[in-house]
């Protein structure tokens, strides 16, 4: 291919690319518009939300637990990421942190505090399951890959599952969850309350991911097990939204969400595995 042609190229991808961005804005802004027509900004609104993506999502992830399919629930994190742009205005995603974070240093620091709660929440299952199916990661680790590792590929699998698992979930849980959920109760409830509530549907959601399982062909509940796990997801969720006050920016509860994905993702392909 010569040159110019390279270069004619170039040029129409991008300029695809830029179209496509414009569209998609557009778009969230009309329906940003259609549906402040019609719903107000509160927590009946964020209990909505709460539901909507909740109900969905947790049942994509059980039948991916059982078919080994997670590419639907990734749809589920994407779409959520979309959230604070079609229900909020500037000034709203403003309010919820969508801003420059305080200090560099302490989205570092963040990043740091997910990584040690993983390793925290790991070495208590290990402590109490070992690794058996009884441990959060262990299943986890079972459900999503039936990959035989050996020491030569570990590396590029662990890559290729960390890098999602450091995008798509702590940006949109992030976004939704700690953004548009929380700020929907702030008003009525404040800052800390408005957490609890949010932190509540975080780790309630996530029985779906372990608590209930799928083994040996047989639905089980785990009641111990579960407690300890929605235990273990709301306390890492308000670690979040610490983070998120630490950084005064949405960013900072991403980034320590990113923290502990890529920790889990180091326990499951290196100690589980």
């Amino acid at each position: 291919m010569l040159r110019s042609e390279e270069s004619y190229v170039r040029i129409e991808k991008d300029t695809s690319f830029i179209l496509s961005i414009v569209i998609l804005i557009l778009i969230m802004e009309s329906l940003h518009k259609i549906w402040s027509r019609y719903f107000s900004y509160n927590w009946q609104f964020g209990l909505a939300l709460i539901l909507l993506f909740g109900v969905p999502r947790f049942i994509l992830v059980l039948d991916a637990n059982m078919s080994g399919g997670y590419g639907t629930a990734f749809i589920i994190f994407f779409i959520m990421w979309f959230t604070p742009f079609i229900f909020l205005t500037r000034k709203g995603r403003r309010e919820i942190g969508f801003k420059r974070p305080n200090s560099s240093l302490r989205l570092l620091y963040s990043f740091a505090l997910g990584a040690l709660a993983c390793g925290a929440i790991y070495g208590l299952f290990y402590l109490f399951y070992g690794n058996t199916i009884s441990n959060s990661l262990v299943y986890i680790s079972k459900a999503s890959t039936s990959v035989v590792l050996d020491d030569s590929h570990r590396l590029i699998f662990f890559l290729i599952a960390a890098i999602p698992s450091m995008l798509f979930s702590p940006i949109g849980e992030e976004f939704l969850y700690r953004g548009v959920i929380h700020g929907s109760f702030v008003p009525k409830f404040g800052e800390t309350k408005a957490s609890l509530f949010d932190s509540l549907a975080f780790a309630l959601t996530h029985l779906a991911h372990f608590g209930i399982i799928f083994d040996a062909g047989v639905w089980k509940f785990l009641p111990v097990p579960a407690l300890l796990w929605v235990l273990s997801m709301f306390a890492v969720s308000r670690l979040f939204f610490a983070c998120k006050q630490m950084c005064d920016s949405i960013f900072g509860a991403v980034l320590s969400h990113a923290g502990y994905n890529f920790a889990m993702m180091y326990f499951i392909f290196y100690h589980i595995l």
